[in-house]
């Protein structure tokens, strides 16, 4: 079978020309997982993205676990300063942090004076 180009030339064509050429199929990467933040950094985004939504500074950071979905920690929050300061009202908040440190979700879990110590059950 023959076809003229626009310049009048003559070109061979065949049943191949009018098939799609055949790419090789995108290899599809397996989708990484987030990398997990260390410890250090989760204590920090979770005082910090804390602090931010409660508008107080957070005393410390009383626990800190890793979980599948992150990181879990206990933060101790002053929520009423009093003098003497022993007598101020502190607050610890459940922060979930995901892999990367951004929070999900936090929750006040117990209220206590400052000067308060825990008993063993």
């Amino acid at each position: 079978m023959a076809a003229e180009k626009e310049d009048g030339a003559r070109r061979r064509t065949s049943a191949r020309d009018d098939v799609p050429e055949r790419r090789p199929a995108p290899r599809h990467r397996p989708v990484a997982r987030p990398r997990r933040v260390s410890a250090a950094c989760a204590m920090r985004s979770a005082a910090e993205q804390l602090a931010e939504l409660l508008g107080r500074t957070p005393d410390s950071v009383s626990a800190l676990k890793p979980t599948d979905e992150g990181w879990q920690a206990e933060v101790e929050v002053v929520e009423l300063e009093r003098i003497p300061d022993t007598t101020s009202v502190m607050a610890s908040y459940r922060v979930t942090l995901d892999e990367e440190g951004e929070l999900l979700a936090y929750q006040r879990i117990r209220r206590y004076t400052r000067g308060q110590v825990d008993r063993p059950m």
